[in-house]
């Protein structure tokens, strides 16, 4: 598979420095002659929201986005209190974190102008920090309440695993609000970290998230994203594999209704030798105008030998009407690989499955059902949280409650 070539336009020399902030040419020509930037690796990166400037829905990074519906996260909550956090163990919650103030900002980056008003406006930063060598049985559950649907909030998390500790974080996000977030995740040499992102917000929720995440030598991340509930969800994760033999799962599953927007742009990047990435993402929708956008890169970097990397998208549409964007990249800077892919997919009911189940007596409905949460089920038996894998399928049971979605007569008009 040939690798993406690089853009001919460069980012500003101030891109190279972490606090210069400067206009961002993902969004602008550089030259009246040069193509605007398109690589995930060359996008600037700002802590001005103002260096971005506001998005028109043309760039690169926006074009797929109902621009419109995600408007009230351009500027900063004024109260700041349109979320309240709850944190299951308070043994694991340290000192809120200033900007500034360390590990706060240590890998992360903003990369839009969300993510920027999202870290001006967080004064204090959440920090869950697992001690160094402990291992922790139950999850870490941050409960991130929503207070309604016109209500603004900018958050920003730090979740820290510090070296050869191993532990599960689960962010449940729920009620309803217009929530700018960043998750910024720090694993240690030799540690074993599990983040899990649940959206299950009302159906008038926006929450727009950039998660940002530096894997250590050794160590390891399992990243999930799991979207049913809002009106709009964005969450975009971003992984830094930096040290030697680091890895990282990244999974994602959504179910998207009529009218609803999930959007996931992922981006992995294979920095140190003998890393492995496994990125996997699937979505199942319905309705007129469910739509969900899948973008992934990854990039393995000059210095990532024997790097192992995959990623693939799959989405099933039970309807008309419904929309996914899909696209994947993959940016390769050495040879020297054990090995790289990327797969997209996107259809409707598999006929063959269809009839391997209805010859052994199952009806046509109940089959579609079934191959529904087949499908969706790869990812969420992944979690390895069985309360949590558990009150996922019956979310999912509950969307294919409607007998009339999955009739023929539904699904091919």
């Amino acid at each position: 598979m040939a690798a993406t070539s690089t853009a001919s336009a460069q980012a500003p020399a101030a891109q190279t420095e972490k606090n210069h902030a400067h206009v961002d040419p993902a969004a602008q020509l550089t030259r009246a002659y040069e193509a605007p930037v398109q690589t995930r690796s060359e996008r600037p990166h700002s802590f001005e929201p103002a260096d971005f400037g506001e998005p028109t829905g043309r760039e690169v990074n926006w074009k797929h986005t109902p621009v419109a519906r995600v408007r009230p996260l351009f500027a900063r909550a004024e109260r700041n209190d349109g979320v309240q956090y709850q944190v299951s163990d308070e043994r694991f919650l340290a000192e809120p974190l200033a900007a500034g103030a360390a590990p706060r900002g240590e890998t992360f980056l903003p990369e839009d102008i969300v993510s920027a008003v999202a870290w001006q406006g967080a004064t204090q930063a959440l920090h869950v920090r697992v001690p160094r060598g402990e291992e922790i049985a139950e999850p870490i559950v941050v409960a991130i309440t929503g207070a309604g649907a016109h209500e603004r909030a900018d958050g920003h998390l730090v979740i820290e695993a510090e070296a050869n500790s191993q532990a599960t974080v689960v962010l449940e996000h729920t009620g309803s609000a217009q929530y700018a977030q960043n998750v910024e995740i720090l694993v240690r040499d030799g540690a074993r970290l599990t983040v899990i992102a649940v959206q299950d917000w009302d159906d008038d929720a926006v929450h727009v998230a950039a998660h940002q995440a530096l894997v250590a030598k050794d160590a390891s991340l399992r990243h999930f994203v799991v979207s049913f509930g809002g009106d709009l969800v964005r969450v975009n994760p971003t992984v830094l594999l930096a040290g030697a033999g680091s890895h990282a799962d990244v999974y994602g599953v959504g179910f998207c209704d009529a009218g609803q927007h999930l959007e996931s742009q992922v981006f992995v990047h294979h920095e140190g030798p003998s890393t492995r990435a496994d990125v996997l993402y699937k979505t199942a929708l319905q309705g007129t105008d469910a739509h969900t956008v899948w973008i992934g890169d990854v990039l393995i970097g000059r210095n990532a030998v024997d790097t192992d990397s995959y990623e693939a998208n799959r989405n099933l549409a039970l309807t008309p009407g419904a929309r996914a964007d899909s696209i994947p990249n993959l940016e390769i800077e050495i040879g020297d690989i054990r090995g790289a892919g990327h797969a997209s997919a996107t259809g409707r009911f598999d006929d063959e499955q269809l009839f391997y189940l209805q010859a052994r007596g199952i009806s046509e409905v109940e089959a579609r059902r079934l191959v529904v949460l087949g499908f969706l089920s790869e990812v969420i038996q992944r979690i390895g949280i069985r309360s949590l894998e558990a009150d996922l399928i019956a979310h999912i049971e509950s969307e294919l409650a409607d007998d009339s979605i999955l009739t023929p007569a539904a699904v091919s008009a």
